[in-house]
C-alpha cells in the first residue's frame, strides 16, 4: 500500500511539474508576441508608407523684414547647429505659446529632429508617436450599442480637447517666421533622412495637406467590431489615412480646429509677403 501511494505521488508530482513548464512555455510565447508587437510596430508602419512618391515642391523664400513691429524675426540670429538645436528652438516656441501640454512636448531631445520625422510621417498619413508623443485622450474610449449597431460615442471628442488645444494655441503666422529663419537646420534634418530641398518642401505641404483634406463628419458615427479593434463602419471612412481617421475620432470641432491651423500655416508659408 505505501508503494501505491508513493508511485501515485510520484504521479501527481509529475502532473504538476508537467503544467508547470507548459505554463511557462505558453507565458514565455505570450510575452515574446506582445514584446515583439510593441517594438516592431513603428518598423512596421515605416515600411507600409516607404512606397510613398515623394512629393517635390517649392515654398517661397521670405522677404527681409521691414521693421513695423517688434517680434521674434525681427532679430538677426546666429543659428545653431543643428546638434545643439534643442534650446535655440524651445525659446522661439514658448514664444509663441505658455500651453502647458506644448512645454511639455518640446522637452524631448533632439526636437528639431523629431519634428522632421514627425511630420514625414504626416505627409504619408502616419503619426508617428513613438518619435514624437503628443498628450493622449483623457479618459477611456467608449461606445453606445443600439439593436446590434455600435455607434462611436460623441463624448469621447473631449477627450482630445487638450492635444488640440496645445496645436492651435500657437500663431500659424508666426510658425511660418520660424521655419523661414530656421529653414538652414530643417534642410540639414530632413537631408539626414535622404530628402532635398525640394522634397522637403514637398513633404511639409503635403503633410498639411494630409489635414485639410480630412472630411469632418457631423452625423453618428457607427462602428464595427474585430476582436478588440473597432473600426468604422463606412468603408469610405475606413479605406481613409490613419493620421485623418484619429482626427475624425476627434470629432468634427476639433477636426475643423486643426484644419484650419493646417490651412492657415499653408497659407503663410506660400505667401511669406503677407507674414
Amino acid at each position: 500500500m505505501k508503494k501505491g501511494k508513493s508511485n501515485k505521488s510520484v504521479i501527481i508530482t509529475l502532473l504538476i511539474m508537467t503544467l508547470i513548464v507548459l505554463g511557462l512555455i505558453t507565458y514565455l510565447k505570450i510575452f515574446k508576441v506582445e514584446e515583439y508587437s510593441t517594438t516592431e510596430i513603428p518598423s512596421q508602419e515605416i515600411s507600409t508608407i516607404e512606397d510613398v512618391v515623394i512629393p517635390e515642391a517649392s515654398i517661397p523664400k521670405s522677404l527681409p523684414p521691414e521693421n513695423s513691429e517688434p517680434d521674434i524675426s525681427n532679430k538677426v540670429f546666429s543659428l545653431p547647429p543643428l546638434d545643439d538645436s534643442d534650446e535655440f528652438l524651445r525659446k522661439r516656441i514658448s514664444l509663441l505659446s505658455k500651453n502647458q501640454d506644448l512645454s511639455v512636448w518640446i522637452t524631448a531631445d533632439d526636437l528639431l529632429r523629431r519634428i522632421v520625422s514627425y511630420t514625414d510621417g504626416l505627409s504619408r498619413g502616419v503619426a508617428l508617436d513613438k518619435i514624437f508623443p503628443l498628450s493622449p485622450p483623457d479618459g477611456k474610449f467608449t461606445t453606445h450599442i443600439d439593436g446590434e449597431n455600435i455607434w462611436l460615442n460623441a463624448g469621447n471628442y473631449e477627450r482630445y480637447d487638450r492635444t488640440i488645444s496645445a496645436i492651435v494655441s500657437l500663431d500659424p503666422k508666426m510658425l511660418a517666421k520660424i521655419f523661414h529663419f530656421s529653414r538652414p537646420l530643417l534642410e540639414t534634418a530632413f537631408a539626414e533622412l535622404g530628402y532635398n530641398i525640394r522634397q522637403m518642401d514637398g513633404i511639409i505641404l503635403t503633410a498639411l495637406d494630409q489635414i485639410i483634406v480630412t472630411p469632418v463628419i457631423y452625423e453618428p458615427i457607427m462602428l464595427t467590431r474585430e476582436s478588440v479593434t473597432y473600426k468604422f463602419a463606412d468603408s469610405n471612412l475606413e479605406r481613409l489615412k490613419p493620421i485623418q481617421k484619429q482626427l475624425i475620432r476627434s470629432g468634427p470641432t476639433n477636426t475643423e480646429r486643426i484644419k484650419n491651423q493646417a490651412a492657415a500655416i499653408k497659407k503663410y508659408l506660400l505667401n511669406p509677403n503677407e507674414i
